[in-house]
């Protein structure tokens, strides 16, 4: 592999830029919270720690489906057993007797008494008076089959984290210890809209020299499969004056102003002159590919003087916008809702491609796991080629200057793990 080029004059590096970007958001925390049925709680972001009211399993039960016995009744393979009980899920038994054993099913309640349970695979049921008996084919130790009381997890422990974003997974964990209702912070509010008077919307007709708005749908995707509540605001005329009315708009009731288009230094770009009129703006350009234009700044709010609203203002490149949208926007959603901004550490895969030629940009690249384990390289990887970003499941996150040959590790960033955690 050959040496890491320096990064281009003047361009940030994007660790740099999202240091930056997280203690801005840090700043506007949002502190309002809200108490939600665990049911309507999934993709939210737990306000408060959950801890358990109970012990899980609350009492000793059964692995198996099988007969609950006292290993030492069992000294000797074959021994048979007279059954005293039948427990089924959801049913307590009565103590067990010595010398008998109880039928028990999974996730039945192990009877006091009885310390093992024996699989039905190694017994066989026997006929006689009353529920008959069961011949016992293997020796049984202690504890055998039975979860203990507590053994996932025991009363008062916390299970869930304040800050964690609520999977199936994690609303399934809060159900068992007994939490029906979950506090939840309140979800980012988030204005969008985009700049350009080339932009259409599909559906109308396409006049020449204009294109469909795609980055209006991505954008606004993202921030819904973030969780967010988005305000759109469509598609803001390349004028000063509306852009400046658009901005204040949008900062009056939302947290977060996220833009598209118009942060370059064009005569038609008047996303800075608008933000430097209506707050405060910092331009950067970041040293990734693609993507390199991020605006970063505030818009004061005049109806509540002494706060404002963050601004974003991405690239207009389709697959730009959505690279640093991943960067970027998603990280400081999290920090708004109080987790962590820090991105993902990836996956080390094999690369099944040749990228001989790197740029001095640190590369983020569209592949896709394939069959064997390995990443595949989507052909065309251009900013505006916005199928390699529904091709893709994922981005190599490759160093500036570093070339790679097939069969080198390359850190993989799943697409899933950006968009949503």
């Amino acid at each position: 592999m050959s040496s890491p080029m320096p990064k281009p004059k003047d361009a940030m590096s994007l660790d740099d830029a999202l240091a930056r970007l997280v203690a801005g958001a840090a700043a506007h925390l949002i502190v309002e919270h809200e108490t939600v049925s665990t049911f309507d709680a999934l993709g939210r972001v737990l306000a408060a720690d959950v801890c358990s009211l109970l012990d899980v399993p609350p009492e000793d039960n059964s692995a198996m489906d099988g007969y609950a016995l006292r290993a030492a009744d069992v000294a000797a393979a074959g021994a048979v057993l007279p059954l005293s009980q039948r427990i089924a899920a959801g049913s307590v038994g009565s103590a067990l007797a010595a010398g008998t054993a109880a039928r028990i099913f999974t996730g039945a309640q192990v009877p006091a008494g009885a310390d093992a349970v024996v699989p039905q695979e190694l017994c066989e049921a026997q006929p006689g008076e009353g529920l008959g008996a069961v011949r016992v084919n293997a020796v049984p130790k202690p504890g055998q089959s039975v979860r203990r009381r507590g053994e996932d997890v025991s009363r008062g422990a916390v299970v869930l984290r304040r800050g964690a974003r609520l999977t199936p997974q994690a609303l399934g964990m809060a159900a068992s210890v007994g939490a029906g209702e979950l506090s939840v912070v309140r979800r980012p509010r988030v204005a969008l809209f985009s700049t350009g008077d080339e932009l259409m919307m599909p559906g109308d007709p396409l006049r020449p020299g204009a294109i469909y708005n795609s980055n209006r749908f991505t954008l606004r995707g993202l921030l819904q499969a973030a969780g967010c509540s988005v305000h759109d605001l469509g598609i803001v005329p390349d004028q000063l004056q509306a852009t400046r009315d658009a901005l204040c708009m949008a900062a009056q009731d939302n947290d977060l102003i996220v833009t598209c288009g118009g942060v370059s230094v064009g005569e038609e770009d008047h996303l800075r002159p608008a933000l430097q009129a209506e707050g405060r703006l910092e331009l950067w350009q970041i040293a990734i590919k693609p993507g390199k234009p991020l605006a970063f700044g505030e818009v004061r709010r005049a109806a509540a003087p002494g706060t404002a609203a963050l601004l974003i203002g991405l690239p207009g490149n389709p697959v730009s916008s959505f690279v640093t949208f991943l960067l970027t926007v998603a990280p400081v959603l999290r920090v708004l809702q109080g987790a962590s901004g820090v991105l993902p550490a990836g996956l080390p895969l094999r690369a099944d491609f040749d990228w001989p030629r790197p740029d001095r940009r640190r590369e983020f690249l569209r592949v896709q796991v394939n069959a064997g384990g390995g990443l595949d390289l989507f052909g065309n990887q251009g900013s505006g080629v916005l199928s390699s970003a529904v091709w893709a499941d994922g981005l190599v996150d490759n160093p500036a200057g570093q070339a790679i040959r097939a069969g080198d590790s390359v850190r993989f960033l799943p697409l899933a793990d950006l968009i949503a955690r």
